[in-house]
């Protein structure tokens, strides 16, 4: 484990072991929860669908397209769950295929499109 006080910067990279270039990295979805076996239940996203939605989550340079790195601040769920875990989901794709997930940044579904 990785210990951290509340509200201290957590600063994560991912990166992908391949040496080509012509691939990118894109961060869809963070999830945190208590429990490391459900990410159902009772999670916070930090990212959902390339949306970002903790407020303090922010990007940082990265001089490579296969790795990417970002930081929030640590947090803690109440009723004394002491451990936050995360899960990620990242995508990979070919360089400059504008059609594909990576570049297309946040998407936000309606209720309709959702369910249909």
């Amino acid at each position: 484990p990785y210990y951290v006080d509340i509200n201290q910067n957590l600063f994560l990279e991912a990166y992908l072991h391949s040496s080509d270039s012509n691939l990118v990295l894109f961060v869809d979805t963070c999830v945190a929860s208590p429990n490391p076996h459900n990410f159902t239940t009772v999670t916070y996203d930090i990212i959902r669908n390339g949306c970002v939605r903790d407020t303090t989550y922010a990007t940082y340079y990265s001089p490579y397209t296969h790795m990417v790195r970002f930081k929030f601040n640590a947090f803690q769920f109440i009723r004394n769950n002491p451990s936050v875990y995360l899960q990620c989901e990242l995508v990979v794709c070919r360089a400059y295929d504008y059609s594909s997930r990576c570049y297309q940044g946040c998407i936000t579904r309606s209720k309709r499109e959702a369910s249909s």
